[in-house]
């Protein structure tokens, strides 16, 4: 029952052999560990193999002296002047190595005569405020867009190209410009047969309890969640930011569970008190 310590002159170094159940122990003194240095079983060790290190024999004063000037001048060039450090925006041109970054989005046949009106307008905007090129490609059918040297902000590519596919989507050109002014802006897009799957006059139902009577279902959920969404076919599209995004999502997915639209402006009305309240 008793443990009997080693003497605190000593150091344990021990390893158990699962096998036998029984331990090993290898007591190395203090003046030992004060010399050479030793392995696990206290033999000494050869140190003087290793690339990098220094013996007795080989030490030159000019060569340390050498080294001690280099590793001087490595810490000057890595100092930076000033108490604060100073690192310029990169521009987008540095970080594609010369050359240019590229977005093509595709045109949806019902939109191309939209884009066309609109298209002098979405120049302004990519060409004069991000400071981009575009072009329409007609034979491929997509709109391509790339940076240019005049490019300065290194998001200004993802951000034309979440507006022009806003645009493409169906959202109004003024809503989608929102996307270049702000950065909290995002696009969600989901099916109806991703909430539940529904064929025939039960699928036209849902997007009818949707859209409501004269769009007032819709225009409601808008005003309520400060979002804007656009119904194409069965696809659903909701611009906004990411909170509105989800009250929006949630109100949309409960009328296509077949949830009265009064029961959804009961709990619409409770969420924009909230909103108001937490302002």
């Amino acid at each position: 029952g008793d443990v009997s310590l080693p003497p605190p002159a000593l150091v344990s170094r021990g390893f158990e052999n699962l096998n036998t159940h029984t331990h090993a122990h290898t007591y190395i003194s203090q003046e030992q560990m004060a010399g050479e240095p030793m392995d696990m079983e206290g033999a000494p060790m050869d140190m003087d193999d290793g690339e990098g290190y220094y013996d007795a024999d080989q030490v030159d004063a000019e060569d340390i002296e050498a080294e001690a000037a280099l590793m001087a001048a490595q810490t000057e060039a890595m100092e930076i002047p000033g108490s604060v450090p100073s690192f310029p925006p990169v521009r987008p041109s540095e970080l594609a190595d010369g050359g240019h970054e590229f977005r093509r989005l595709n045109i949806p046949p019902h939109r191309m005569n939209p884009l066309r009106d609109a298209f002098p307008d979405i120049v302004e905007n990519v060409t004069q405020r991000m400071q981009l090129q575009i072009r329409v490609n007609t034979k491929l059918k997509c709109v391509e867009i790339r940076t240019s040297e005049a490019t300065e902000f290194a998001g200004a590519l993802q951000k034309a190209a979440d507006y022009v596919k806003a645009f493409l989507l169906g959202f109004e050109l003024r809503d989608a410009e929102a996307l270049l002014r702000l950065d909290d802006l995002y696009i969600d897009s989901f099916e109806v047969a991703d909430v539940k799957t529904l064929v025939g006059d039960h699928l036209a139902r849902a997007i009818g309890r949707i859209a409501g009577k004269g769009g007032k279902t819709k225009f409601t959920i808008e005003n309520t969640t400060k979002t804007r969404i656009v119904l194409a076919d069965h696809f659903i599209h909701i611009l906004g930011s990411f909170a509105n995004i989800k009250i929006a999502r949630r109100a949309v997915c409960s009328l296509i569970m077949g949830t009265p639209p009064s029961k959804t402006f009961g709990q619409l009305r409770s969420i924009a008190s909230a909103m108001s309240s937490g302002f």
